[in-house]
């Protein structure tokens, strides 16, 4: 049986769903902090990171920020 999969930047990536964008963020080794997340076309404030559901098949658009001199 496979896992689950969710697009992200339009790669399939399979992950432990059901979980939220911070737990798929932090599986990835991305910090919370450091990036801008559109879910299903809806962009998502950082501080619905830890509420907002991941499901299979979902689509997440991940920038990362960079900070710059």
């Amino acid at each position: 049986m496979s896992a689950p999969t969710i697009t992200a930047n339009g790669q399939p990536i399979a992950t432990k769903l059901p979980c939220t964008i911070e737990e798929f963020l932090v599986t990835q080794n991305l910090l919370p902090r450091s990036v801008v997340i559109e879910h299903n076309g809806e962009a998502v404030a950082p501080s619905e990171f830890s509420k907002r559901q991941v499901n299979a098949g979902d689509r997440l658009e991940i920038v990362k920020i960079v900070a710059g001199g």
